[in-house]
């Protein structure tokens, strides 16, 4: 194969699989892949940088599922039916709304950025419920600001 062009694997199907080789003296990525998008030698380039950016956020979220205190990982084959995908959504939830609260609450956001990782912010969450009753969200989110002295609660100076 040619540097820097594609070549169809298997031009008789529908489906075009393609194999994309970087030019001479640059970092080499041999890469193949399956699309229904026609390649040409003039759209490869866009095609393979789309679709490595989207394997690098589907590989960057299934990593922050598995390690940053979600437990993907863990095998979740109970029940007799639908318990493992319904506990495998569950998380995927809790992930999409955890994201979604650092995009718009500001709380929220002070508090992660004090509690560098996921994984620190789960177990001071799961220690605080553990012990105590707080009415609402809000409430919780205040303890912790009031606790690590943040937000309004900052020491001045």
């Amino acid at each position: 194969m040619e540097p820097g062009r594609a070549q169809s694997l298997c031009p008789e199907k529908k489906l075009e699989i393609y194999r994309f080789r970087g030019l001479p003296n640059v970092y080499l990525h041999l890469n193949a892949f399956i699309t229904d998008f026609t390649i040409t030698d003039q759209n490869v380039e866009s095609i393979v940088a789309s679709g490595r950016a989207r394997w690098k956020i589907e590989n960057e979220n299934n990593n922050t599922l598995k390690t940053k205190g979600y437990h993907l990982e863990h095998n979740f084959g109970h029940g007799k039916q639908h318990l493992s995908s319904l506990l495998a959504a569950m998380n995927i939830l809790a992930f999409l709304c955890h994201t979604f609260l650092f995009f718009t609450d500001e709380r929220y956001r002070l508090i992660r950025r004090e509690l560098v990782t996921r994984q620190t912010f789960f177990e001071d969450l799961r220690a605080l419920t553990r012990y105590l009753l707080f009415p609402n969200w809000e409430a919780l989110l205040d303890f912790m600001m009031r606790g690590l002295e943040i937000g309004p609660y900052a020491k001045p100076g």
